[in-house]
């Protein structure tokens, strides 16, 4: 579950939901399809993979799941890889 695309990806969108239009609402699917230039099911499935590994959460909104950060688990994940883990 925590194996990492070479480009990144899943770090780059954690770092978006950390500015604060998205921190604030939270972002779609499509939203995040759009800004990284994906597919709509590859948005889908590093979504549900760092919801999956408690990095991310969710909402509802008029009938659609916004995505937020989950900063504690975040920052504890951060802390057993700089433990070498």
């Amino acid at each position: 579950m925590l194996r990492t695309p070479t480009d990144e990806t899943r770090l780059r969108i954690l770092a978006w939901l950390k500015e604060p239009g998205p921190a604030a609402d939270g972002v779609t699917t499509e939203a995040v399809a759009e800004r990284f230039s994906m597919p709509h099911p590859v948005a889908v499935t590093h979504l549900r993979l760092l919801q999956a590994t408690g990095m991310l959460r969710t909402s509802r909104s008029e009938g659609r799941v916004h995505y937020h950060r989950e900063e504690m688990r975040i920052a504890e994940v951060a802390r057993m890889f700089e433990k070498g883990w």
